[in-house]
């Protein structure tokens, strides 16, 4: 996949350079620019929520070290792959002397080869970089290639992950990475106990078959043979592919279709408004890591049954702020709402304990963790030159 994404890249990497050259404004660009006194910083992620895809990690971190008065350079906004790809590496070479720091995220998959080619480019220009690590499957995916990942990690000026389930999984590849949550914007979500929650249900996420949405829709099947108002809400985009379509299905031949509403993707500033609507979270997922998703409805109060798998564990307790259950287990699933539907101080000690957790997650809070980075990778720059 890598070599395929690779040869691909190269057939459009000069259209990726003047793109780059056009979207940057780099009008009477002079190469020979010292880099400027203090720290900017080069975002190297998917800035895709223009295209209507999830807003990233990256792209909220990078507004907001904006709006504090950073200078930030962004990459990439092509959905296409080895358009992506290219302009990466376009960004990267044109941007050399306008950027001090280099931030990359790092997901497994194709993705890895990207954050390889963006730390080799770095690595060009001279630049130190962060690597932020994110995604379930990358413990997996690091078990298969250990030596492209031990190189990877090694090469950046500092490692982080949001989750202690990365942490623990990673470090025997690069033992001093640290741990900065990922960070919610808490003023955004309105928050009420669930004491009497009713059987509504909600499930948020793209529809890609890492989460296991249709796991949603047999969970709800045997939650009607005694629940007749229960009804499901599942938010999110489509990823493209069949897996939307597969849900509907599901949907229809479990007879549950006329009890589920699919509002398709949805806009930032809407989802405690939406979320606030059920009183049930459900979390389907296969491999996950620290969901945002997870993290909003835990910031709204919402009893939370969700699969036991990557950094959930990490995350939730079960039976404190949480319900886990074995993933693709629908049975354990819909015994668990019923749980929660039926004993209203379970359901009031889950609602209550998932918000105070999530308080520790704010960007009051974390922000200033990686400002202190930043500028601490920054210093080691300034001090070289």
């Amino acid at each position: 996949m890598a070599e395929q994404d690779l040869r691909e890249s190269q057939k459009v990497f000069w259209l990726a350079i003047t793109t780059a050259c056009e979207s940057a404004h780099l009008v009477g660009f002079n190469p020979a620019l010292s880099i400027s006194s203090h720290v900017s910083i080069l975002h190297v992620g998917n800035f895709l929520s223009s295209s209507g895809r999830n807003r990233a990690l990256v792209e909220d971190l990078a507004d907001r070290l904006e709006l504090a008065g950073w200078d930030i350079y962004r990459t990439s906004t092509f959905a296409s792959r080895p358009i992506r790809l290219a302009n990466i590496a376009a960004t990267i070479w044109l941007r050399r002397h306008r950027f001090s720091v280099g931030h990359i995220a790092v997901f497994s998959g194709p993705a890895f080869f990207w954050a390889e080619v963006a730390s080799w480019m770095m690595r060009t220009v001279g630049r130190p970089f962060v690597l932020s690590l994110h995604g379930g499957k990358l413990p997996v995916f690091s078990e298969h290639w250990p030596n492209r990942t031990r190189r990877l990690l090694r090469s950046a000026a500092a490692v982080v992950t949001p989750s202690r389930y990365l942490l623990e999984e990673m470090r025997c590849f690069r033992p001093d990475m640290a741990l900065l949550p990922n960070p919610i914007d808490l003023s955004r979500y309105s928050f009420k106990i669930r004491y009497q929650p009713q059987p509504k249900l909600v499930w948020m996420r793209a529809f890609h078959e890492i989460y296991n949405p249709s796991l949603a829709p047999k969970a709800l099947a045997l939650l009607t043979q005694d629940l007749t108002a229960v009804e499901l809400t599942m938010i999110g985009p489509s990823k493209g592919d069949n897996v939307l379509t597969n849900v509907e299905q599901v949907a229809r031949d479990l007879n549950v279709a006329d009890r589920m509403t699919l509002p398709g993707p949805i806009q930032k500033d809407a989802v405690s408004v939406w979320l606030n609507k059920s009183d049930v979270f459900l979390n389907t997922t296969n491999a996950d890591n620290t969901p945002i998703s997870l993290l909003e409805a835990m910031a709204c109060g919402l009893c939370i049954v969700s699969t036991n798998v990557g950094g959930i564990p990490y995350l939730l307790v079960d039976g404190h702020d949480a319900l886990l259950v074995p993933p693709n287990n629908p049975e354990a699933m819909a015994a668990a709402v019923r749980r929660i539907l039926t004993e209203p101080a379970l359901a009031e000690r889950l609602s209550r304990n998932a918000r105070k957790k999530v308080e520790s997650f704010d960007w009051s809070l974390i922000l200033p963790q990686w400002e202190s980075l930043f500028a601490g990778v920054g210093a080691g720059i300034n001090r070289s030159h």
